[in-house]
């Protein structure tokens, strides 16, 4: 068999190309990093970015125990419904604490060398002057006031024992970038190597992105307690008809919106209506006024296209009168606070009356779905005295209940 020497070599070449290109790529994408906080530079040269609490978080001397701490923290997130994430503000004041435990019992004490003493030996001893101290409590102070976390995606594979890669978000929608792989050699030193990674590599192993928080300033569902007659009884009678209890039962994700750097997607889901209309003479109409539910659920990458239940009440009282309500469901994006000009319609001796209402979202959030859900939109539902039904909206699908 002949093998055509010049071929191999360009074919080697071209590899070896494709991968400089790509780390080329994410060198660029890391020196674009824009993304700054108001942490003022030790060194006076401007401000810390993403990149630079990766770099640090790397140089770090690590161990297990402080694996145990990122992952206590981000698991305690994702229990209360947030992402996977640990806010670095956390991190310096209570060690092990996720998103949402607000001063509930944590792991706290349970930590030998909790990872806020490594950042403040960091800071020490390269920032160390004859001032150090205040130096250094100036540095952290600042580095925990900021809205950075570590986000570890797919944190439920970890093995448990395996150190993480380091990154940060470069922003601009990349979906790859460099990273510092940390490993304990056989002499039990730590070692650190450039990466390159994107979201195949963070399934497969661990991997810490820098990133900013957008949820914590959000309560999910998890974090209600439950309300109305959430127990599945029926909500009764009246001499109009039939109450129903409105609510979403499951929720489903069939894309990503946003980079893996990011995190999860964040849904908000709005119904506007006029919860329990039963008029009985056209003056009770000047006694309703229409209401917007607002509901908040975080999808993580891993749980893409998996039925998410979710029991999430929108109505209490979905009476025989009420002939249309607003529905809209967005992906957080961020932005200027706009609204969404929309009507709820109800029905009064043969007449339809609509109740104008205005439904906040951010300018820049993705409008997954809005519109109109009729009565007839349910009326199957309806005839079998109750049950469920599911909808595609967009690229979610929502299974609502009727009880």
């Amino acid at each position: 068999m002949s093998v055509n020497l010049q071929q191999t070599k360009l074919y080697a070449d071209m590899t070896t190309f494709r991968f400089l290109a790509a780390l080329c790529c994410a060198l660029v994408l890391a020196g674009c990093d824009g993304q700054k906080t108001n942490l003022e530079h030790p060194g006076g040269q401007g401000l810390f970015s993403l990149s630079d609490v990766a770099q640090m978080l790397s140089e770090l001397p690590l161990e297990r125990e402080h694996l145990d701490e990122v992952y206590d923290a981000v698991n305690a997130s994702s229990g209360h419904g947030y992402d996977e994430e640990y806010l670095l503000n956390d991190l310096f004041t209570a060690p092990g604490a996720g998103v949402g435990d607000d001063g509930k019992p944590t792991k706290a004490g349970g930590y030998r060398t909790p990872l806020r003493e490594l950042f403040s030996d960091y800071f020490a001893r390269k920032y160390g002057t004859k001032a150090g101290a205040a130096d250094v409590e100036r540095y952290i102070n600042a580095l925990s006031a900021s809205d950075m976390q570590i986000y570890w995606p797919y944190s439920e594979n970890w093995d448990g024992q395996e150190f993480p890669i380091v990154t940060f978000d470069p922003g601009y929608g990349a979906e790859s970038n460099y990273g510092y792989a940390i490993r304990i050699d056989a002499s039990g030193a730590h070692v650190v190597d450039s990466v390159l990674v994107n979201e195949q590599v963070a399934q497969e192993r661990p991997v810490w992105v820098i990133n900013r928080n957008d949820d914590a300033a959000f309560t999910p569902m998890e974090l209600f307690e439950p309300e109305g007659k959430a127990d599945g009884t029926k909500a009764g009678k009246n001499d109009d008809g039939k109450e129903y209890l409105l609510s979403i039962q499951s929720f489903k994700t069939l894309r990503n919106y946003d980079s893996w750097f990011g995190g999860a997607s964040e849904f908000f889901i709005k119904t506007g209506a006029v919860d329990g209309f039963k008029a009985t003479k056209e003056e009770d109409l000047r006694n309703y006024s229409p209401s917007v539910t607002d509901l908040m659920l975080v999808v993580r990458r891993s749980q893409l296209g998996r039925k998410i239940p979710f029991n999430a009440i929108l109505l209490t009282n979905f009476t025989d009168q009420m002939e249309k309500i607003a529905f809209m469901v967005t992906e957080d994006d961020g932005g200027t606070t706009t609204n969404w000009k929309c009507s709820a319609v109800v029905k009064y001796n043969s007449k339809q009356y609509g109740f104008e209402l205005d439904i906040p979202y951010k300018d820049k959030d993705d409008i997954v779905w809005r519109g109109q859900l009729t009565r007839n939109f349910f009326q199957e539902v309806f005839e079998k005295g109750g049950g469920t039904l599911t909808g595609r909206f967009g690229d979610v699908e929502i299974t609502f209940g009727l009880q």
